[in-house]
């Protein structure tokens, strides 16, 4: 799930009445597409894959409306509040994300029905909105996981979960294990730094000091304390 960047769309054939929803098809492109708004927030739903199901589709705009707005206003205020789903046939991997927009590959969802958080992680790029970014990437996707363990509605259904720590893992894998490190450090160091990590990276402030700046430990501190003790 690495950064990128698409467009949205697709029909869907059930929704919360809460929604506002206008749908089209375009049968020269061979597309359906749905626009849903609420509580000032707009989601734009398009797919070429024909046999996409339907339950996983609501499911999706069901996420992202739980989710998005509890992300933006916890992390970015000023994040995007008009977002772009696209499920792309063309597109192989299992989503990514870039300047509000998030392709999805239909493939993934055929074999992973449940894997509706695949929807956290990604938005939280966009709430991330870190453009040319300081920071390495391992933090990015690292805060990605840690938001989807955190904010997930149904990482079980989905068969995800952080894993344990071994000693052959580095804070620099990214993705799930830096997520738990990083949950180590909210639970045992210093409830907040999360965010303060996330915006000292959305101002591009971020540099090797921040880790202490804002837990009190460097980062290699940090890491050696979590190897000896990594309980949650």
């Amino acid at each position: 799930m690495k950064s990128c960047l698409l467009l949205a769309g697709f029909f869907i054939c059930s929704v919360s009445s809460e929604a506002a929803v206008n749908a089209t098809r375009d049968s020269a492109f061979n597309y359906e597409s749905n626009r849903f708004e609420k509580k000032g927030y707009v989601l734009h739903f398009t797919s070429n894959a024909a046999d996409f199901s339907a339950a996983v589709k609501k499911r999706m705009v069901d996420a992202f409306f739980t989710v998005y707005p509890k992300l933006v206003e916890d992390f970015n205020r000023d994040a995007a509040k008009e977002v772009y789903f696209k499920i792309d046939t063309a597109y192989h991997g299992v989503a990514a994300t870039g300047r509000g927009n998030v392709v999805y590959d239909p493939r993934w969802f055929a074999k992973n029905p449940g894997d509706i958080d695949v929807v956290t992680h990604e938005v939280m790029h966009i709430v991330q909105a870190y453009g040319r970014s300081v920071g390495p990437w391992w933090i990015t996707e690292g805060i990605a996981d840690y938001i989807r363990f955190k904010y997930g509605i149904d990482n079980e259904g989905g068969r995800w979960k952080l894993p344990e720590y071994t000693d052959q893992q580095k804070y620099s894998d990214g993705y799930r294990v830096t997520a738990r490190f990083l949950a180590w450090i909210e639970a045992r160091v210093k409830d907040g730094s999360v965010k303060a990590l996330n915006k000292v990276l959305r101002d591009h402030s971020y540099n090797k000091d921040s880790w202490k700046q804002i837990t009190g430990r460097s980062l290699d501190e940090l890491w050696s304390a979590y190897s000896k003790d990594p309980a949650l």
